[in-house]
């Protein structure tokens, strides 16, 4: 029976599970997310956040209470100056586990613990631009919409292409003979003359 049996114990003995708990917060403050198991990730939430909440209040005693459980000093310098005013306007939640599956070697359920105001994905903040891919994707099916605008496309052509012929006979007609053009000239020239008289 686990009457009144409230923590999980990993299997560890009390000391062992300290330590632990201590090195995967210590990981979680300096790199924001760890990738880990579900039970330890429940564990270590219920460790780590009275460690954040303290760390608003920045005074010598919360240093050295949140040192007592981390015992990295760059853990409680990056938890102090950075973090803490990251998180100062939050009143709890402050880490978010997303599960991830199953773990090949031995099924056991994994996840990513992380610092809620460190992911920008989710906060909207950060945009990235996806790269271009460049794998091998298969033509998109036409629809009936996309035959008619080809339909229209092809009857375009198709008068531009009987257009052109006739162009090139309008060409072929302007361009006449020298004895031609002199022969029209003298004509013109004659009308002009009469119609002047």
């Amino acid at each position: 029976m686990r009457h009144r049996k409230k923590f999980n114990h990993l299997s560890r003995t009390s000391a062992h599970r300290r330590a632990m708990l201590s090195n995967m917060s210590t990981s979680l403050i300096l790199h924001k997310r760890i990738k880990t198991t579900v039970a330890k990730a429940k564990a270590l939430r219920s460790y780590v956040e009275p460690i954040l909440s303290r760390s608003k209040v920045d005074t010598t005693h919360s240093r050295r209470m949140v040192f007592s459980s981390l015992q990295s000093k760059e853990a409680v310098n990056e938890l102090f100056r950075e973090i803490s005013t990251k998180i100062a306007s939050r009143p709890g939640g402050y880490t978010r586990i997303i599960k991830l599956g199953n773990r090949m070697g031995d099924n056991a359920d994994m996840c990513l613990i992380e610092l809620v105001d460190y992911n920008e994905h989710m906060l909207g903040g950060g945009k990235t631009e996806r790269k271009a891919t460049t794998g091998r994707r298969r033509r998109r099916k036409s629809s009936g919409a996309d035959k008619e605008t080809t339909r229209v496309a092809d009857v375009v052509k198709e008068t531009t292409v009987v257009d052109e012929p006739k162009a090139e006979v309008e060409d072929v007609k302007e361009e006449k003979s020298k004895p031609e053009v002199a022969a029209e000239e003298k004509s013109s020239d004659d009308d002009k003359e009469k119609k002047s008289e």
